[in-house]
């Protein structure tokens, strides 16, 4: 019996391993992060993974031992800060706390070491590797960028340059170097915020190129207004934004990336030959926010709140996809080369383990001519090797296409990608452009609401509006001198009639509301009269200024919901009635206590009945311009976006006119008066504001204490 079950037991063994044989195994890395992209508002929208880890190399790096050659031991990088891959998929890594630039060959293999012996190289930051396979090498301890042969022979060092056009304060310390088709050098150096140095082949400084502009806030217009030269020249001088790192394409764009605590927008630019940035949108929301600007940062990053993204290199690949790895947040983030985000992926590793797609310290990035990327870990001292999944290829495939031009082919591939992930953006865009190419403008406008392509939406609305209009014009003409025609005979056949006498000659009524309400029409054409006759003759009322307030509040919500798309950027899905109606009622009547305090003590004669039935007033022209044009919006495209801005700048014109006569005449104000108390006014308001604020997390903490107790 025993020697039964033995048997068994070594026959199922065998099966198992016979089985294990036959069944091929896949190695697949798992991933073990999120992937995501954001919806035309900035919201966080999940995808399948684009990308997956495959594996690191530069881990098992070794060199002979100095007492018995024949021995090797190991020898990791140390602080490496860049990665090179050039066409041959060799791999170069500018290992800076060895000094050494360390070359793999495209399997990940360890090929050589290069230390330029005849001139030791002191700490490099960055490598750039030509067609011919010439090496440059940033060596930023010795101040110099060198050029080395196939080799790894010197050729040639560039220090320095001498030039009348190099301040003085210029501190020449290479961090980072590119070289274009005609052999000139980019060199961007550490806290270099005069932009890229660009020297010819021989060394000669020819510009600085690709600086970023100083960003001003709202702060410092104050300061230039107000202070003196001397009050402004001892303030700290604001400088632009440093360039961290420098990329070359094959059509010889250069691109850079900007990191920094105060930079914020144009993080990621492409420039031509003449240093002018071309991923510059001038029709999105969002036109400089190159970077991953993602309002759900703080949910990464524990405690931390929300950084600001230190995007300190990047990479173009075949596809010509820009990708960038965030110091800040850990993140790798991918832009087609029109600057729209694909999607952006991994995330902090965590500190006491190594854990394959998560980064410590991303310090640089590459990518081969498969589009694999090799992410450099300053902090593990290793590259990570991620590799395109189905659906990032999927993506690749059809965005190569729509940024080719070649629409209607890019069709299916982007119904695959969006039955994969039918929330995917760029899809749907996709889609858009495909179905505007084939004349389907109502799919292609459909399309283009989903995509939150506000400028789409307005093209194929025109083409759908001018089609209409060409189909139905004879017919409208037809019907509107048929309605005119019928008008005027009517009116003269029955101008004599009894019915209009009677109409003509009806008495009028004199119930208050009736008086106090046409007495608000009467304010638009004699403003300061009518507001006069508020104070002096009781022609206004609460229960006319609340009908109002309340038609003011309809105003509101019907132009935040019924904007025509091509103008209204609000996203609907996250707009909440009650928040709408406590914010205007709390803005209006923040103003009007303001206001009257302020009048109050400024010598004014108005009551506070007064200011509350003239503030309630001054909104007519909400009603008159802001409901026609919400609806009427809706028949219109970007085309006539001229129109819709003055309509609404002259309403807010007038609404703010209203207000000035309001006080000027309620309180017995000059003009120079009416000024002084606007603006005392506004101080208070930000005042009640700011109490308000403090007084609501006063609240929150004492609740919190209650609940923790």
């Amino acid at each position: 019996m025993k020697r039964l079950k033995s048997r068994r037991t070594l026959f199922f063994l065998a099966l198992l391993i016979v089985m294990a044989a036959i069944v091929p195994v896949t190695a697949a890395a798992e991933v073990v992060y999120t992937t995501n992209t954001q919806d035309a508002d900035g919201y966080l929208v999940w995808t399948q993974p684009a990308y997956y880890p495959v594996g690191i190399i530069g881990q098992d790096l070794t060199v002979p031992d100095k007492d018995n050659p024949n021995v090797m031991k190991p020898s990791p990088m140390q602080n490496p800060k860049d990665v090179f891959i050039d066409s041959r998929d060799h791999v170069y890594v500018a290992d800076t706390g060895n000094s050494r630039i360390v070359e793999f060959d495209k399997d990940g293999k360890f090929l050589r070491y290069i230390t330029v012996p005849e001139s030791p190289l002191n700490k490099p930051e960055g490598i750039f590797v030509t067609k011919s396979f010439d090496i440059y090498i940033a060596d930023t301890g010795n101040k110099r960028v060198v050029h080395l042969d196939p080799n790894g022979k010197l050729i040639k060092e560039f220090k320095r340059p001498e030039s009348r056009f190099i301040p003085a304060s210029f501190k020449y310390d290479p961090i980072k170097v590119v070289v274009d088709k005609r052999g000139f050098l980019y060199i961007a150096t550490l806290g270099g915020y005069q932009g890229l140095l660009q020297l010819d082949p021989d060394g000669n400084f020819q510009s600085f190129f690709g600086a970023n502009a100083t960003q001003f806030g709202f702060l410092d217009s104050l300061k230039r207004m107000f202070y003196t030269k001397e009050m402004y020249a001892n303030e700290i001088s604001k400088l632009p934004g440093s360039i961290s790192s420098v990329a070359v394409d094959k059509d010889g764009f250069i691109y850079t990336t900007t990191a920094g605590q105060t930079v914020t927008t144009n993080q990621i630019k492409k420039l031509n030959t003449g240093g002018t940035n071309m991923l510059h949108r001038d029709n999105e929301a969002n036109k400089d926010n190159f970077g991953p600007m993602r309002r759900m940062d703080a949910r990464y990053v524990s405690g931390q709140g929300t950084l600001i993204p230190q995007l300190i290199d990047l990479c173009i690949d075949s596809n010509g996809n820009i990708t960038a790895i965030d110091s800040s947040y850990k993140y790798i983030s991918q832009f087609d080369s029109a600057g729209n985000l694909l999607y952006f992926w991994s995330g902090p590793s965590s500190a006491s383990t190594t854990q394959l797609g998560m980064m410590k310290n991303p310090v640089a990035i590459d990518a081969n001519s498969l589009n694999d990327l090799y992410i450099l870990d300053g902090q593990d001292n290793v590259i990570q090797v991620f590799r395109l999944s189905e659906f990032g290829q999927k993506v690749n495939a059809a965005n190569k296409l729509t940024l080719e031009g070649r629409y209607e082919e890019s069709e299916k591939p982007w119904q695959e990608v969006l039955r994969l992930n039918s929330n995917y953006t760029p899809a749907m865009l996709g889609l858009a452009k495909a179905a505007y190419k084939k004349e389907d403008y109502e799919t292609a406008l459909h399309y283009f609401r989903l995509g939150g392509s506000h400028q789409g939406f307005s093209d194929a609305f025109w083409q759908i509006r001018l089609q209409w209009f060409q189909k139905h014009f004879s017919t409208l003409a037809t019907v509107f001198v048929v309605l005119v025609l019928l008008y005027l005979f009517w009116d003269k056949l029955t101008k004599n009639m009894k019915w209009r006498v009677r109409w003509r000659n009806r008495q009028r009524s004199n119930k208050a509301f009736i008086v106090q309400f046409k007495h608000v029409f009467y304010i638009l054409k004699h403003p300061i009269d009518g507001f006069s006759a508020i104070r002096f003759e009781n022609k206004g009322g609460y229960i006319t200024a609340l009908a109002i307030l309340a038609l003011a509040y309809v105003a509101q919500v019907i132009s935040t919901l019924y904007t025509s798309f091509s103008f209204n950027k609000t996203v609907l899905s996250r707009v909440s009635l009650i928040m709408i109606l406590l914010q205007f009622v709390l803005i209006w009547f923040a103003w009007v206590i303001s206001n009257y305090l302020v009048s109050s003590i400024y010598r004014g004669e108005g009551r506070f009945r007064d200011v509350f039935i003239g503030s309630a007033y001054a909104l007519l022209p909400m009603i008159l311009v802001g409901i026609p044009l919400a609806l009427i919006s809706n028949f219109m495209t970007t085309s006539e976006q001229a129109i819709f801005d003055f309509l609404t700048k002259a309403m807010q014109v007038w609404v703010g006119l209203l207000f000035f006569w309001k006080i000027q005449s309620l309180q017995n104000y000059s003009v120079g008066e009416t000024v002084v108390n606007i603006l005392m006014s506004l101080f208070t308001f930000v005042m009640l504001a700011v109490l308000s604020t403090e007084l609501k997390d006063f609240i929150i903490e004492v609740y919190q204490e209650v609940r923790l107790r």
